[in-house]
């Protein structure tokens, strides 16, 4: 006995054409240095090219095909694993598997910006190809049959999981070719196939009637179970009209051969009565699948096959052995023997898959490289914090006592050296003029952030606007996910930006009063050394250079210049400090399977750092002693000092305090500056994401529409209205057309021709005609049904004023990049931005005295 196994395979589904270039370009330029973007613009190009032929274009039904399915899957994978799925708002467009679409319109699809979707979809069309190509397969060869066998598993495997994830995945109500219910079915479908492929080998291998007839049992058994899933009324009309009568005639087909390889055995055991009611019961079976499936040739084979061996067996029966024939349901059950099963999903689908973005990190890694960069830029702030509030500190004692000046000017008429070094070095920066320039360009980079921002609040409202108005038109028929829930962190991100905009102009302001205050003393240091000299009063003073108080304040003041040559060798080393933790989390990773950010970036920072927070500590210490003396030598030195010289002293102090100021404005306008610049990229960055979002949601947004546009067109109306009753043929008794009758004759007015005492008065409009029986209702909004996909009404109004360009991406500022004026830390400070010292002029920034920020780290997602 040999026959064929006629399986079928599942349609798979067809994706469009989409741009996964720019969004995917402008996710690395937000993550990555500039020498690092490079190295991934020709893995996005591959990425795509890989797309393209993977879900783009028809694919043959060969294992070829299914290859390159594999590797875009895996890719898929191993993408999301480094970049947040979220994070690549590519608007993808795939189109229902089932439907055939119609004279009015394309087919149902739906467009979700989102990784994970792309995932599920890709992974649907692998169980779809894996069962067309298991259909292909030659019924010749065992090698063949295996192929099909362990194919139909696998997508069978995929279908169960897809059926548990669609809905997290897709977060809003897939197409019917990704409903639960309809996966369910196709599982069923693919594991009875399965079974079926290797019931046909048992059948051809002419293995044991009774391994045979467990293994047709259970095949009936799970072409019953696929029959019901698929007969569901929220299904039957998806499938092919094909599959339903097929899967019909295979479970009755099978169940028939469960019968007929069970009579063997029970000819083999001379049970000739319970052989007779097998095979008569065999016989009814492979008749019922033919009427079934509507193919008269179905298990025709088998038909003659069990017919003449019934013949046999009857005659058998009357002239030897004269058993009573059983009713067949009086006969036992026969066993099961289940081989197919679905197959788990597996983690890589390709044997030779290559991550073209294998240098990417783990999303784990990231942040915990994230997490460690906030930690150490917290403790650089706070060290250099530390060092530069001391020293300002100092400078103010020095200039209270005007020191260095005041043991320099011994002869009262000199520009002191050390102020003359000033000067030159306040003259030789620009002076006055080039702090002014610097002030007066604040404001315009000032305005290009806020501009920027601006535009970028613009956008989202102008956005939620939109899905709010058709929400409103369409009420639940409006299935996408409310812009409210997708740009939560987008809101927040902006919300922070405008917080740091907001700090940053009163710093400007702080800038702007400091530089006020001391520009007349700025302005005489700008004009050089050779005119300082004409602005100090003189003095007369008889100070001798070489008293020892003299000689104990000059040491001392060496000691001052020491003390701040070491403090900035040690800043330095603090900005420099540097640890790759990018290996060690990565082995952490691969030995452990995770990372314990917290112990790991401790240990490492306590190494690194702690040599030169001793130092910080030691320096402060110094200090201390230091100023100490330094008082005690200028009180001796006063005591030595003869003549009057308190306004020329006062003017060098005043001097001395302009310098300090000088310098520190113009670091931080420096820095100031770069801010700006900085936070101008920033936003560029954060404005390309909200683009993509609002690109995204536009297209995702057209696609609802079009999609509820053809399912309104399409709705069946209901049959015409019945005819008002005094429009029909009056009717009989008998149901016979009758004339209707005759009105009666007009009554005589005896007042005809009489005046009428009142002008007549119009009749009021009659009431409007209420619908005949049966008749649909007046056509003011279509009435939708419930459709288990959203469709799109005509006339709809689409948003105007896009600039339509990503999803929700949080842009956060720069470890360390909260800048400017130490105010009052608000109540719940932004976690991972250090506060400041609070003598600094601008708030919440990591230098205490430095309203500007060092140079920020890369922006981390």
């Amino acid at each position: 006995m040999s026959i064929t196994a006629e399986t079928f395979g599942v349609p798979l589904k067809k994706a469009s054409e989409i741009d996964i270039l720019k969004p995917l370009k402008n996710l690395i330029t937000s993550r990555y240095q500039t020498a690092e973007q490079e190295s991934y613009i020709g893995a996005i190009n591959e990425l795509a090219k890989l797309r393209s032929s993977a879900v783009c274009r028809t694919l043959d039904y060969h294992d070829s095909s299914l290859e390159t399915l594999y590797r875009y899957y895996d890719q898929i994978v191993a993408l999301e694993s480094k970049i947040p799925p979220s994070e690549i708002q590519i608007p993808f467009k795939w189109k229902d598997a089932f439907d055939k679409g119609s004279i009015f319109g394309g087919r149902i699809s739906l467009t979700v910006a989102s990784l994970s979707y792309e995932k599920v979809c890709v992974l649907y069309n692998i169980a779809a190809l894996q069962s067309q190509v298991a259909a292909g397969q030659s019924g010749d060869s065992d090698e063949a049959l295996k192929k099909s066998a362990k194919l139909f598993q696998s997508a069978a495997g995929i279908f169960t999981h897809l059926k548990s994830v669609v809905h997290g995945s897709v977060q809003q109500e897939p197409t019917p070719d990704l409903q639960p219910e309809t996966l369910a079915a196709l599982a069923a479908l693919c594991v009875a196939q399965a079974q079926e492929v290797v019931t046909v080998k048992a059948i051809n291998d002419r293995m044991k009637d009774q391994v045979v007839a467990k293994l047709c049992s259970q095949c009936e058994d799970m072409f019953s179970e696929a029959l019901k899933h698929l007969q569901k009324e929220t299904l039957k009309t998806l499938w092919d009209r094909e599959w339903i009568p097929r899967v019909a005639g295979k479970q009755s087909g099978y169940h028939g051969l469960a019968h007929y390889h069970q009579s063997r055995v029970c000819n083999s055991k001379k049970a000739v009565g319970e052989e007779i009611a097998r095979l008569k019961q065999a016989v009814e079976l492979f008749k019922a699948a033919q009427t079934r499936s509507g193919d008269a040739t179905f298990f025709e084979d088998s038909v003659g096959r069990s017919q003449r061996a019934l013949e046999e067996a009857v005659k058998d029966n009357d002239f030897i052995y004269h058993e009573r024939v059983p009713d067949v349901k009086t006969l036992g059950g026969i066993e099961k023997a289940v081989f197919a099963k679905p197959t788990p999903v597996a983690e890589k689908f390709s044997s030779s898959f290559t991550d073209i973005f294998e240098t990417l990190v783990p999303v784990v890694v990231q942040q915990a490289i994230v997490s460690y960069d906030t930690r150490k830029q917290e403790i650089v702030s706070t060290e250099i914090g530390k060092l530069r509030e001391s020293t300002q500190l100092l400078n103010s004692i020095l200039a209270s006592l005007n020191l260095p000046a005041a043991i320099e000017d011994v002869g009262g008429e000199k520009v002191p050296a050390s102020l003359r070094e000033k000067s030159l070095s306040v003259s030789q920066s620009g002076g006055c003029e080039a702090l002014s320039k610097m002030i007066t360009e604040l404001p315009e980079l000032l305005t290009r952030n806020r501009e920027l921002l601006e535009e970028c609040e613009r956008q989202l409202a102008e956005e939620k606007d939109s899905d709010n108005q058709l929400r409103n038109q369409f009420k639940e028929r409006w299935t996408r996910t409310p812009s409210d829930k997708l740009t939560a962190t987008f809101q927040t991100n902006a919300q922070k930006y405008r917080k740091v905009i907001e700090t940053a102009v009163t710093a400007d302001s702080t800038i702007r009063e400091k530089f006020e205050s001391h520009r007349e003393g700025m302005e005489l240091l700008s004009a050089g050394p050779d005119n300082l000299a004409a602005s100090l009063p003189s003095a007369i003073a008889n100070t001798n250079g070489s008293n020892p108080a003299t000689q104990r304040l000059k040491q001392l003041m060496e000691d001052v210049e020491t003390l701040k040559a070491e403090r900035d060798a040690i800043e330095c080393e603090l900005k420099s400090a540097t640890a790759d933790m990018k290996e060690v989390f990565l082995n952490a990773l691969g030995q452990d399977g995770s990372i314990n950010e917290a112990a790991m970036s401790t240990e490492s920072l306590g190494r690194v750092f702690g040599p030169l927070q001793k130092q910080v500590k030691e320096s402060l210490d110094r200090q201390e002693s230091l100023v100490k003396n330094v008082q005690e030598a200028h009180g001796e030195f006063c005591k030595a000092a003869t003549g009057v010289g308190g306004e020329r002293e006062t003017q060098l102090k005043k001097l001395a305090a302009a310098y300090d100021i000088f310098n520190e404005l113009l670091s931080n306008l420096t820095e100031g500056t770069k801010f700006y610049n900085d936070l101008t990229q920033l936003l560029v960055n954060f404005q390309s994401k909200i683009n993509d979002f609002c690109f995204a949601r536009r297209t995702e947004k057209e696609e609802l529409m079009r999609d509820l546009t053809q399912g309104l067109a399409n709705q069946n109306l209901g049959s015409a209205p019945n005819p008002p009753a005094h429009h029909q043929e009056a009717q009989g008794p008998g149901g016979k057309a009758t004339a209707p009758p005759r009105p009666p004759p007009p009554a005589v007015n005896p007042y005809q021709g009489a005046p009428q005492s009142t002008p007549a008065t119009a009749t009021p409009g009659a009431p409007p005609m209420a619908a005949a029986p049966g008749a649909p209702p007046q056509y003011n909004t279509p009435q939708v049904p419930n459709l288990p996909y959203p469709m799109n009404p005509s006339g709809m109004p689409t948003p105007q004023g896009y600039g339509y360009p990503s999803y929700p991406v949080y842009t956060p500022m720069p470890q360390g990049y909260f800048p400017y004026y130490q105010q009052q830390p608000p109540q719940q400070p932004p976690a991972g931005y250090p506060t400041g010292y609070p003598a600094a002029p601008y708030p919440q920034q990591p230098y205490a005295n430095y309203p500007y920020p060092p140079q920020p780290q890369p922006p981390q997602q």
